[in-house]
């Protein structure tokens, strides 16, 4: 069994590092063209400055953190499941 809520945070806090370090690789290499034009269209108030780094960790902590917390609920789920 898989705890949820350990999963949840640990993919949440994955995913808001994720997305703060990609703007930031992004801000000094000085790429503002490409892929992260998907993220600014994912996730509203996403930019490649200082302060869009900030909102995309939040919504990266947010969204991983769901994912994470499916993951293990249907994990769990179907443990049960086929443990019969």
């Amino acid at each position: 069994m898989i705890n949820v809520r350990a999963l949840a945070l640990t993919t949440g806090i994955f995913g808001a590092l994720t997305m703060f370090f990609l703007a930031w690789w992004l801000i000094l290499i000085g790429d503002t063209q490409g892929p992260q034009i998907i993220f600014e269209r994912i996730y509203p108030g996403f930019t490649i400055t200082p302060m869009g780094s900030l909102i995309g960790a939040f919504w990266g902590f947010i969204d991983w953190g769901i994912a994470g917390a499916i993951f293990a609920w249907i994990y769990n789920w179907l443990n049960c499941y086929f443990k019969k």
